[in-house]
């Protein structure tokens, strides 16, 4: 599941001070959604790729919400 704000930001790198509220309503919906699909309490993954090496290849801040599956323990 994607979450994307309609605020324009690149990345993170770009986010300001006036972004915080757009940040935190984008976590707090992805628990509700995490709720939503029943993999809250199981357990799942918010990931926001930055930058090139970051694994990023859309130019516009959005995180990935992954659940309904153990995942992997490493992250690199």
């Amino acid at each position: 599941m994607l979450v994307v704000p309609k605020e324009h930001m690149v990345n993170l790198n770009e986010a300001g001070v006036k972004d915080v509220p757009v940040l935190g309503r984008m976590l707090r919906l992805a628990a509700r959604i995490a709720n939503e699909m029943g993999v809250a309490e199981t357990g799942y993954r918010v990931v926001i790729n930055n930058g090139d090496e970051g694994g990023q290849v859309v130019p516009h801040l959005h995180l990935h919400l992954i659940g309904g599956k153990a995942l992997d323990q490493k992250l690199g």
